[in-house]
């Protein structure tokens, strides 16, 4: 019965710890190609340069939130977690 419990609250902490991890990498890549693509876009209109830039930094503040927002999550259900042994 112990056993069962320690192995429940393991896993939800592995999973806890590897959402964590994946949604620090998914945000670097989204900011990552966010950038790229805003750079190439300037590169080729350089007129349109600052109506870019601008939507560029809105576009990467949403993904960082939605990062955040996960990180939040796994964060709680490692506390959860902790909470309950």
């Amino acid at each position: 019965m112990v056993f069962s419990i320690l192995l429940d609250v393991s896993y939800a902490l592995l999973g806890a710890g590897i959402g964590a991890g994946l949604a620090a990498i998914g945000a670097g890549i989204g900011v990552g190609r966010i950038g790229g693509s805003a750079m190439e876009a300037m590169a080729r209109q350089p007129e349109s340069a600052n109506k870019l830039q601008a939507s560029m930094l809105i576009i990467a503040a949403l993904v960082e939130v939605a990062a955040l927002f996960a990180l939040v999550i796994c964060i709680l259900i490692s506390n959860k977690t902790a909470a309950d042994l």
